[in-house]
């Protein structure tokens, strides 16, 4: 993260790119990545909004998982590779449609996050899972997810090439411009196309809230895809900044800070990720604490607030109207969209109801900071009619 030295980092195959753009490079994960570009993260926030942001994203962790004896039979051979992965998470891998993209937790065995990530059927090949990890936890994913599946099925990263997140309402009609296809995509399905001679594999979702594609695309054809999106008047490069108060105006927890491996997905407010099918399986790691905080409650909850004020950054303390203290802020920041102060934060279960008045400390000050239900803007994400 920030205290990697410099000549450590690794760069994106887009590094120059970025560097040409105005892209002020930063540490994170591991890799010089822009935090923001030359018109600044508030207008580059706000024009994703409007129009059409494109981030880089390489740092993240996408990899295939491909079954080593497939018989042929797309289901068999899903079923069979899904068998490999499930003792790891707990989602319902195996109830994947062709093309479907499901999010779910990496957990240990005290039903802790160990990460938060994407899995996705193959739409071409029975037997083959499309995963995409964080990054500061990829290593570690990555040897986990080879060490439950070896022998049989083969693992290959594919961190070695650019993933493009292209967010904004019209993400879709620049989309239509690049691979008509593409935009029949649904939110959450992905897909292959060629392209200037490149597979890419485009996937419909994002981090910010906003509809979008989030596209994977080999090394010697990234400058020109990134050109070729660039040149787009409705495209304009975004840092990780933006793509933060993004997430953050989604009320998405980001892995590191809202989630870690002491976080149950109950705590947490994940409770989506958890299927019905391994519940009642109790098959997943951690089963018995997790269950236990689905039926009796969890000792603390995930939160969404509205600061008065000043931003109550991560760390920040929360206490009640007694002044007592009852939790912490694990994200927190500015939002441009509501034109004030918004963070997430983890309280004690009595005090998550939405209206609540707490206080966020921030300098020494006691701040309002009001329960409120998340996501704080509305997400916009295009679900097909079932």
């Amino acid at each position: 993260m920030a205290d990697t030295p410099n000549a450590d980092l690794k760069k994106v195959v887009l590094n120059d790119r970025h560097v040409a753009a105005g892209g002020r490079m930063v540490p994170f994960g591991g890799y010089s990545l822009p935090v923001q570009y030359l018109p600044g993260i508030i207008k580059e926030h706000e024009w994703t909004r409007t129009h059409a942001g494109l981030f880089d994203v390489s740092h993240m962790g996408p990899s295939f998982l491909e079954l080593k004896n497939p018989s042929g039979d797309a289901d068999a051979d899903h079923a069979a590779v899904a068998a490999l992965v499930e003792p790891l998470v707990c989602g319902d891998i195996a109830g994947l449609k062709p093309g479907q993209v499901r999010y779910t937790l990496l957990l240990n065995d005290q039903g802790g996050i160990l990460d938060d990530l994407m899995v996705a059927r193959s739409p071409r090949f029975g037997g083959t899972l499309y995963i995409v990890v964080n990054a500061a936890t990829k290593e570690a994913d990555f040897a986990m997810i080879a060490a439950a599946t070896a022998g049989k099925a083969k693992f290959t990263r594919a961190d070695d090439g650019a993933l493009l997140a292209l967010q904004g309402p019209e993400a879709v009609d620049v989309m239509g411009m690049l691979i008509p296809e593409a935009t029949e995509l649904g939110f959450m399905h992905y897909g292959s196309w060629e392209w200037n001679g490149a597979r890419l594999m485009i996937a419909r979702s994002g981090y910010t809230g906003e509809d979008g594609f989030e596209i994977l695309c080999p090394a010697d054809c990234a400058e020109d895809l990134w050109d070729a999106l660039h040149a787009d008047r409705r495209v304009e490069p975004a840092g990780l900044g933006a793509r933060d108060s993004l997430r953050l105006e989604a009320g998405l927890p980001l892995y590191g800070h809202d989630l870690d491996q002491t976080t149950s997905p109950v705590e947490a407010d994940l409770g989506f990720a958890l299927s019905k099918r391994r519940r009642e399986a109790r098959d997943f790691p951690g089963a018995e604490r997790i269950l236990n905080e689905r039926e009796n409650g969890p000792a603390r909850v995930r939160v969404g607030l509205l600061v008065d004020g000043a931003p109550a950054r991560e760390g920040a303390e929360i206490v009640d109207t007694d002044g007592r203290s009852v939790g912490i802020v694990t994200s927190g920041g500015f939002s441009p969209s509501l034109g004030r102060a918004i963070a997430l934060a983890f309280v004690a279960p009595e005090l998550g109801a939405p209206g609540t008045r707490l206080f966020a400390v921030v300098r020494g000050r006691q701040q309002p900071a009001d329960v409120t239900p998340t996501p704080f803007v509305p997400h916009r994400y295009f679900r097909k009619p079932a």
